[in-house]
């Protein structure tokens, strides 16, 4: 382990399990693991080598069946970059957007934090894309992979267990990290966590903190509204993001970790507020400076 970081393994129903990365700051992301009776799926990988590491071979003290399929959430290297310990003979699968932007963007997350051990991290882009929703039928297990973008990227997607009401939910879903929506939209996350709840899950997975339930999506819903409020406020005083960031009163959200993500959420708040496109393209390290300025320092990353 590294720091404060701790990695552990949770049963969730039949053959499904979360591996679980605390204390889920940057960039220490959960997978799904999901073993049928003949092939093992995971639901995204780790940011570094060593991370992937320990999650392949987690797969495979639970089961000697092959990995047959990895599906990413989404684009960010902390959940697919861990795609290349995985062989030719598993499948990788993706929404069409995010084999895009993970083309597009590569191994740039690296040299926000040059200081962590990545290894000998290779790119792997996702085999297969699709556009909203493919059902994977294996070992046994139904996973439906449904595109619920724009939210935290535009390429979100989640993986829903009908059978046991398990969600895989990517980073649409925080516990105990702030959420952040630099690169998606606020109002799109809002709109993708009533899709969620409609689903009627009874456990949830979030893209980085604890396993929970119902009560998840109601912490990331009042968290985003909140940004709206502040955003409201802000553009009426003539404020900039970074000057609301400062004097926000964080009240139920001031134990939140990476709390500096405010900053980069009321900038895509504002856009949405100017009648901008959901998910359109924002000037991200231009956000990303703001944030590091706003916490004082880069914020640490324990990958």
């Amino acid at each position: 382990m590294t720091g404060k970081t701790e990695e552990r393994l949770e049963e969730l129903g039949d053959g499904v399990f979360a591996h679980v990365q605390l204390d889920g700051g940057w960039c220490l992301n959960n997978s799904g693991i999901i073993v049928g009776s003949d092939s093992t799926v995971v639901v995204d990988t780790a940011a570094t080598m060593r991370r992937a590491a320990v999650l392949r071979d987690t797969v495979a003290r639970l089961s000697p069946r092959p990995v047959t399929t990895v599906v990413n959430t989404h684009h960010h290297g902390d959940h697919c970059f861990g795609n290349c310990v995985f062989g030719p003979e598993t499948s990788i699968v993706a929404h069409d957007l995010a084999r895009t932007e993970l083309d597009a963007g590569g191994l740039a997350l690296t040299k926000l934090w040059p200081d962590v051990d990545w290894g000998d991290v290779r790119l792997r882009l996702p085999d297969l894309t699709f556009p909203e929703q493919i059902t994977l039928h294996q070992g046994g297990h139904e996973i439906q992979l449904i595109h619920v973008g724009p939210a935290h990227t535009t390429n979100d997607i989640v993986a829903w267990l009908p059978g046991p009401r398990v969600l895989f939910a990517g980073d649409v879903v925080m516990n105990g990290a702030a959420p952040f929506t630099l690169m998606g939209s606020v109002q799109g996350s809002l709109a993708a966590i009533e899709r969620l709840r409609a689903l009627g899950p009874e456990v949830i997975v979030p893209g980085h903190g604890p396993v929970g339930g119902l009560e998840l999506l109601d912490a990331n819903a009042r968290y985003l509204r909140w940004i709206q409020r502040l955003t409201a406020a802000g553009r009426a005083a003539g404020l900039t993001p970074l000057a609301v960031a400062r004097t926000a009163d964080f009240g139920e959200f001031a134990d939140l970790i990476d709390g500096e993500r405010i900053v980069g959420n009321l900038v895509r708040a504002y856009a949405e507020a100017a009648g901008g496109a959901l998910g359109e393209t924002l000037d991200v390290m231009a956000a990303f400076g703001q944030m590091i300025e706003f916490h004082g320092s880069t914020p640490t990353c324990f990958a």
